[in-house]
């Protein structure tokens, strides 16, 4: 997967060529974690090949999003009614629509308990893998670069609330997760035995304005956009955009489109960071052109801090 497939070409424009004609949200929420590049670089020796991919799209499954495109039905059926304030929960139930789908899911959520009040985990996938399973933990991350680069830790890139860094959920994922079906409470659990256990992550990371520096264990054709404060924002046009339409590039109609002034002046006491994207105008939709955080103007001296004080929690 490459993130430009035409010189000089965006991943937002990229993904617009190829799926804009995917406007449902759902769809095309699904459609980014099936075709958008890999967060963390698998083929890196810092992972220790506990890294998992998703293959490439195929014509079928491009087909079967098509058909999601024009009814929705069994993927809202799938989601339900209920409304998702959980990122990372309402992108783990479109995976598991989609392994569900293409006869792969043996299991998602399987909680693994020594007794009822004692729950020692869960399994985010269980993938069924010839007479073996997969054991797969799914995360979709968002982290700021702060600083310089801290090779093989991560933890200078950091979460926008300052929860947590990409090294403190690797290391939660790679030495705790990926661990649990050895421990004896999963045995009974699993009716065949556990092939290998990965690390799916997808997601996107933001630099200051002008920087992208290069990271081992970093996918190089990984999702990126901007962070600034607002008097930093370039002259464009922005949309806000909801947690839940973090996920694939924006495309909507009736949204309330500002001026960069207009932007400026209504996040001039930011107290959270906010993402926005930049848009177009195209053929009546408002289309995705860069996206970022637009941060508190002590945003770097908070994390600075935090970091350095140990103060992330794990």
């Amino acid at each position: 997967m490459r993130a430009t497939d035409r010189a000089g070409e965006t991943f937002q424009a990229r993904f617009e060529r190829r799926w804009g004609h995917l406007t449902h949200p759902r769809v095309r929420a699904l459609a980014w974690l099936l075709d958008s590049p890999d967060l963390l670089d698998p083929a890196s020796p810092h992972w220790g090949g506990r890294i998992a991919s998703l293959p490439a799209v195929t014509p079928a499954v491009a087909a079967w999003l098509d058909a999601l495109q024009r009814d929705p039905a069994p993927l809202d059926g799938a989601l339900g009614p209920k409304f998702y304030s959980r990122l990372g929960l309402y992108a783990e139930k479109l995976l598991a629509f989609y392994f569900e789908q293409q006869g792969l899911l043996q299991a998602h959520g399987l909680q693994v308990q020594v007794n009822c009040n004692d729950t020692v985990g869960e399994f985010d996938f269980l993938l069924r893998d010839g007479d073996d399973l997969l054991h797969w933990e799914f995360a979709t991350k968002f982290y700021l670069l702060e600083g310089t680069p801290d090779p093989g830790i991560f933890n200078h890139l950091i979460g926008p609330n300052l929860a947590d860094t990409l090294g403190l959920k690797m290391r939660k994922i790679l030495d705790k997760q990926l661990a649990l079906a050895r421990h004896p409470a999963a045995q009974d659990l699993l009716a065949q035995p556990v092939r290998a256990a990965q690390a799916l992550v997808k997601g996107w990371l933001f630099y200051a304005s002008g920087t992208m520096p290069g990271m081992d264990g970093i996918s190089p054709e990984h999702g990126h956009g901007f962070w600034c404060t607002p008097a930093q924002l370039p002259g464009q046009r922005y949309v806000i955009l909801p947690r839940l339409q973090w996920l694939a590039p924006y495309k909507g109609r009736e949204v309330d489109v500002l001026e960069v002034d207009a932007l400026r002046a209504q996040l001039c006491d930011l107290a959270q960071p906010v993402m926005v994207a930049s848009v177009d105008h195209i053929d009546g939709w408002d289309v995705e052109r860069t996206r970022g955080f637009v941060v508190p103007a002590t945003w770097t001296e908070q994390a600075a801090a935090r970091r350095l004080a140990g103060a992330l929690p794990i």
